[in-house]
């Protein structure tokens, strides 16, 4: 709630005061939300903000989430009770998925369903996937609670890019029914682009229901930088491209590999720096690597925290997106763009549906989903035009600055209060 400043000389200092009281009154004070997500806390970085934004708004949070084998299996922080389930969310084949699946959503149902006898919830949160795991959160809605549906993202299209399933497929139909029954328990759809919101909207539940909040990068770790505010590239030194994120193939490593090997001859400076958890996927890139002579050109660097990333970012010339073309990255909206272009730097990234719903043809540097040959042209433009690429990301930090975290914290806290409230 804004405060309303009066000008006139006559206004009472009691007014004043209350203006300020409710501007800094925290807007969920005494309010008890249960969270449940099937991943380990607080590795994934949307559940991670949610709840901080609950907490700074003074709710109590209960978080049903994964165990990692590292982390206590109940930690409590303050307002924040975390408990940990020891079921491993492990990269498999659909039986395995759906074993692990209803284990977690058994337990987290069980678990809310006890507090819920001895403590009232206002709201259950729930961050898929599954996207049925809203059963964890039907019993407290029997007894009055809210219940929240983040969709981080399309299970049907995730089947078929992971599975390579067709739309018509019974896997694909029978998620598509899971979805449309999910939605339909939940109060409120949350999820994490305008693409996402128009796909939802057509197949599971009016678009009224569904709000957007982004993944927009938390300013601690990305503070904001202004993009021309870099030296210029000193002659001799590498020109530094970077990629972060899932190294699975939808991402497009290797699409990066063979446009590297394209410019080669041209860039003879370019290197690929590549930053992420091992996988089968990598190794089979870092073999093609291997193969194409590119071992002194690709560097696999591992893992890093949030915090080292954006160091890692500042070190480099252009963030990569190398996205494949299919039904799943057509859809989706990197918030990794969002986190070189907080730090001023350039991005190469993919000209789909969910990132050009965001930005125009001239705030980023675009190239065509899965064309090798035309990420090649993009590295080589922005190694030979280092001015054009800065001032491209000008206008994509214009972009940037419009979905701030902060922005979509508030997003966040406005839609969760009006639904308590209701």
């Amino acid at each position: 709630m804004s405060t309303i400043i009066d000008t006139n000389a006559d206004q009472s200092a009691g007014e004043t005061a209350l203006d300020r009281d409710l501007a800094t009154t925290p807007r969920l004070a005494g309010k008890r939300v249960g969270m449940v997500v099937f991943s380990p806390y607080p590795i994934d970085p949307r559940p991670r903000r949610a709840v901080q934004a609950l907490l700074s708004e003074g709710a109590h949070v209960d978080l049903i989430c994964e165990w990692d084998g590292d982390a206590p299996k109940r930690e409590y922080l303050e307002k924040l009770e975390i408990i940990r389930v020891p079921v491993r969310h492990i990269r498999g084949g659909a039986v395995s998925y759906a074993y692990q699946y209803s284990t977690f959503i058994l337990v987290s149902a069980a678990i809310f369903a006890w507090r819920t006898l001895r403590r009232r919830y206002q709201l259950i949160y729930v961050h898929n996937m599954p996207d049925i795991l809203v059963i964890s959160g039907l019993i407290p809605k029997l007894f009055g609670a809210k219940l929240i549906l983040d969709q981080h993202d399309p299970m049907p299209e995730l089947m078929q890019t992971i599975f390579n399933k067709s739309q018509s497929s019974f896997a694909v139909r029978v998620l598509q029914v899971l979805e449309r029954w999910s939605l339909a328990r939940a109060s409120l759809v949350i999820t994490v682009n305008e693409a996402c919101k128009r796909l939802f909207s057509t197949r599971s539940c009016h678009a009224a229901k569904i709000g957007v909040v982004m993944n927009s990068p938390d300013e601690i770790m990305f503070p904001y930088r202004e993009a021309n505010s870099y030296s210029v590239r000193a002659m001799g030194r590498p020109f530094v491209m970077m990629y972060h994120g899932s190294l699975v193939e939808r991402n497009g490593l290797e699409l990066a590999v063979d446009a590297l090997q394209r410019i080669r001859e041209e860039i003879p400076s370019a290197e690929l720096r590549v930053f992420g958890r091992s996988t089968p996927y990598l190794e089979q890139v870092m073999k093609k690597v291997q193969d194409l002579g590119l071992k002194q050109r690709v560097h696999f660097m591992g893992p890093r925290r949030l915090e080292e990333l954006a160091s890692e970012i500042q070190s480099c010339d252009v963030g990569v997106v190398p996205n494949q073309r299919n039904t799943f990255t057509d859809i989706n909206t990197p918030t990794r763009i969002l986190e070189y272009l907080a730090l001023g730097k350039p991005v190469i990234a993919p000209a789909t549906l969910g990132v050009q719903d965001y930005f125009g043809p001239e705030s980023l540097v675009f190239f065509e989903a899965g064309n090798s040959e035309d990420l090649a042209r993009k590295m080589k433009f922005v190694a030979e035009s280092p001015d054009d690429a800065i001032r491209i990301a000008e206008l994509g930090q214009q972009v940037y600055l419009a979905h701030t975290w902060q922005q979509e914290r508030q997003m966040l806290v406005d839609l969760v209060t009006e639904l308590v409230a209701e």
